[in-house]
């Protein structure tokens, strides 16, 4: 078994159990949740807390909280929650899309530097310790300053063990660049997610990664423009091609956003969209597959087996 760093100290890979691969409690700046907490709504921190007491009794155990600085990542927030709600929370070094313009000269080196010291010293001057490290390019593929930062994930992740988290653009087929750079890294894919996979149904595209033995996230859901069957048939003929131990499913949803003057209708209108919040993927996706014929061997394993082998690092 494997030690894993969650915002509350470290827990053994057995004990994970139902786990959601990525998902934010909140979406903002940094730095929010401290100096302009009401520009996230009234009672906030209840609001997220109330959330994942709701997933808690659904079933979940642990949520990857995917949030990093530039999506306004609060450790100090996750902790309360977590204290809370009895929910393991998973927090995560490396960087989103939104890089500074002042971390231009910034090197890999440097970027794996700040990424190891949070994860073996903590962040934000706590001990709170990551649990992944996340890198992220989209429709323009690898940019040059996102390359930095991935190279720098590759050799946090190599000296640290941690396992690599990926923002994607699954429709552009961006992935296949950043496995090329971690391969040069020296990686091995086997550590590596690619999170936003079923933004495509292309399954060539989606097989052709498993191949090279990276862990593919389903983790759109409800999602935008693929709608939520066809996300689910692309996960059900991957299971059939024998990769359902490498499928980490999730909703990469957000309980609590920036919010403007009428943030209570946005809320209303989101709680609309999707009801079950953090338990779609248990109340509407599973039967879903079980009505595909997907067995109940397979979806008892679903969301436990594939995100504790994933962190132990070991062959699914």
């Amino acid at each position: 078994m494997t030690a894993i760093n969650t915002v509350l100290g470290a827990v053994d890979s057995s004990q994970l159990g139902f786990t959601l691969m990525h998902e934010h409690l909140l979406a903002a700046s940094a730095g929010i949740p401290r100096d302009f907490p009401e520009l996230l709504g009234s009672n906030f921190m209840d609001r997220i807390v109330a959330e994942l007491i709701r997933a808690k009794q659904g079933g979940v155990d642990t949520i990857v909280d995917a949030t990093t600085p530039d999506l306004g990542r609060d450790v100090e927030v996750m902790a309360e929650a977590s204290r809370r709600s009895g929910v393991n929370i998973i927090a995560c070094t490396g960087w989103w899309l939104d890089i500074p313009r002042f971390f231009q000269g910034l090197s890999a080196n440097q970027f794996a530097q700040i990424f190891v010291r949070e994860i073996k010293e903590g962040i934000s001057g706590t001990n709170i310790k990551a649990g992944i490290i996340k890198a992220a390019s989209d429709a323009g593929g690898v940019t040059s300053m996102e390359e930095r930062v991935l190279r720098g994930v590759a050799r946090a992740h190599l000296e640290t063990g941690v396992p690599v988290t990926l923002h994607s653009y699954s429709p552009g087929r961006v992935g296949e660049q950043q496995l090329r750079v971690l391969e040069e890294e020296g990686v091995n894919l086997a550590r590596v997610k690619m999170d936003h996979s079923n933004d495509t149904t292309d399954v060539a595209y989606l097989t052709k990664l498993l191949e090279k033995g990276c862990y593919l996230g389903l983790d759109r859901y409800p999602g935008g423009g693929v709608t939520p069957i066809e996300r689910t048939r692309t996960m059900r003929a991957l299971m059939e091609a024998g990769y359902a131990d490498r499928l980490l499913p999730s909703h990469d949803w957000v309980i609590v956003h920036i919010a403007g003057e009428g943030w209570e209708q946005a809320q209303a209108a989101r709680e609309q969209y999707n009801p079950h919040g953090y338990l779609y993927f248990k109340n509407v996706v599973l039967p879903w597959l079980k009505e595909m014929g997907v067995s109940p061997a397979t979806l008892d394993r679903l969301c436990v087996y594939g995100p504790q082998k994933f962190f132990e690092g070991a062959a699914s």
